[in-house]
Order: structure tokens, then sequence, then C-alpha cells
């Protein structure tokens, strides 16, 4: 088993692909969609995240606005900017810059941003139909999009009776993923970082996705060769970014962080911005 060498499954052939879709519907309106980022912190990264969006959506011709309330905003300046956004007809994507400075509370935020411009998937009327299985009707989180794709790409289109452990019930990927994994009629594990014995309850699973935000949780003991593991954790490290597993398992597919779930999930996150639209318009969407 120590010779067996996983090949990375990468998220940007997919990620292209996506973005030649996006600029095809783009390419067929005779309007510009606007797409706003709500920034309540000084959080240096959101910023250095805001300025890439900005950039990304320039390249696609994507209308984007950054909101800055600054680190000293109120809770109600924050739902009073979300209200004043959903409310507005030429917004047609809104995204919540996280973490938001201390003090603040995105739950409570999110309930003043309407779900059919919460582009990231995040409120909770999102997330219901998600758990309902009404998926046609809901704006989906791009990163847990990202790695359902993934896993289609190495295991096939057909998910069906597949087992796939997910580690890590956080919000915005673990649960939402949990839920549109079994809509899509796999056998999901739902497992944590306390997980005892970790090893034997991953054996008989086909796929394992980890997303805890712990560099080094998913090691060499853990897994099997015939597994694909789906590494949805960032870490910020001396040494840079990493995962949550260790790179180089012995499995047979990967994905690398970075490189793996990441640009697959910035394209998806258009892909919403387009599906938001036709669902504000009343549009038909798959």
């Amino acid at each position: 088993m120590t010779d067996h060498q996983s090949h990375p499954l990468l998220g940007k052939p997919l990620a292209d692909e996506v973005t030649r879709g996006v600029r095809a519907a783009l390419a067929g309106w005779s309007f510009q969609p606007h797409l706003v980022s709500v920034l309540a912190s000084d959080d240096p990264a959101s910023r250095v995240y805001v300025e890439s969006k900005a950039r990304r959506a320039g390249r696609l011709g994507v209308r984007f606005t950054g909101r800055d309330l600054g680190p000293q905003a109120t809770q109600e300046d924050l739902h009073a900017a979300l209200r004043d956004l959903s409310a507005q007809e030429d917004v047609h994507g809104v995204m919540l810059e996280l973490p938001l400075a201390p003090g603040l509370d995105a739950d409570a935020a999110l309930l003043h941003l309407a779900p059919r411009k919460d582009v990231e998937g995040l409120t909770p009327a999102n997330l219901a139909l998600i758990a309902a299985g009404r998926e046609p009707e809901a704006l989906l989180p791009p990163t847990p999009r990202s790695v359902r794709f993934l896993l289609r790409q190495a295991l096939g289109d057909d998910l069906r009776g597949r087992r796939i452990a997910v580690i890590g019930p956080g919000r915005t990927v673990g649960r939402p993923l949990t839920f549109m994994l079994n809509n899509r009629g796999v056998t999901v594990t739902l497992c944590n970082e306390h997980t005892r014995d970790l090893g034997d309850v991953l054996a008989g699973q086909d796929g394992v996705v980890v997303a805890v935000g712990r560099a080094g949780l998913l090691r060499p003991e853990h897994v099997r060769p015939h597994h694909i593991v789906i590494d949805a954790g960032i870490n910020v490290t001396a040494g840079g970014v990493v995962g949550d597993a260790l790179p180089d398992l012995p499995v047979r597919a990967q994905t690398p962080v970075p490189g793996g779930v990441g640009p697959l999930t910035s394209a998806l996150m258009y892909q919403n911005l387009v599906r938001a639209v036709r669902l504000q318009r009343g549009e038909p969407v798959e």
C-alpha cells in the first residue's frame, strides 16, 4: 500500500467548462448582471478575496460593487444594507464576506438577505429547500456543489448507491453537502473530528470528503487504495495554504490544496449568479 500513488483530481478543467457556460449565458443577455459584496470587518484576507472577485467579475463582464460598511458597523447597519440590496432591482447577487467584525452575527444578518439573491447559498431558506429535496428551487452553496461535481467526475455521473463519508458537519460545506449527496441517492456517513476509529468507519466508503479546517486530520492510516478523497479544508500555515488531508495519500484519487475544490467553487458562484437572475425573472432553471 505504501507505494500506491494517487492521481490528482484537479478543479480547473471543470471550472473552465463551467465558466464557458456562464459566458454563453451572459452573452445572450441585453444587460449586465450586478454582483455586490458586503464587507463589515477589517479582516485583511477578506479584502484580498473581494479584490480577486472583482477582477474575475471584470473578466466575465459582470458588474461588481464592493459595499464596505467598515469594522465599526452595527448589526442594524448590516441588516439595513442587506435589506436595501435585496430590494434593489438592479442588484442580482449579494455576498456577505465572512468573518464579520467581532460582535456581529452572520446568521442573524442572513435572515435579511433575499434568498434568490443569495449566490453563496447560505440563507436558511436555501438550506431548507436543499434539506427538503427541492434543489431546483434553491441556490446551492458553491463549495458543496464543487465537491459533488468532483465526486461525479471521479465516480461517474450517477452517484446512486455510492457510499460517501463527510468529515466535518459545518454550516457552509458538510451540512448542505450531506443533504445534496442524499438527494442524488448517495448513502452518507457524517463524521466529525471526534469520530472514533476513523479508519474503520471509512474502510467501506467509496469516497471521503474532509471539511473540518484542521491541517493533517486525514492521514494514511485512515484511507484505503480504492478511496476518492475530496479535500475542502483550507488552513493557512507558515508553509502556505494546506488542506485537511495530508498530500499524496495512498488512494485512487485526491484533490490537491490549492487547485482542487477552490477553482471550481468560484466558477460555480458565477453559475449561481446566472441561476439567481433566472429565478428572479421567473424563468425555468434546471
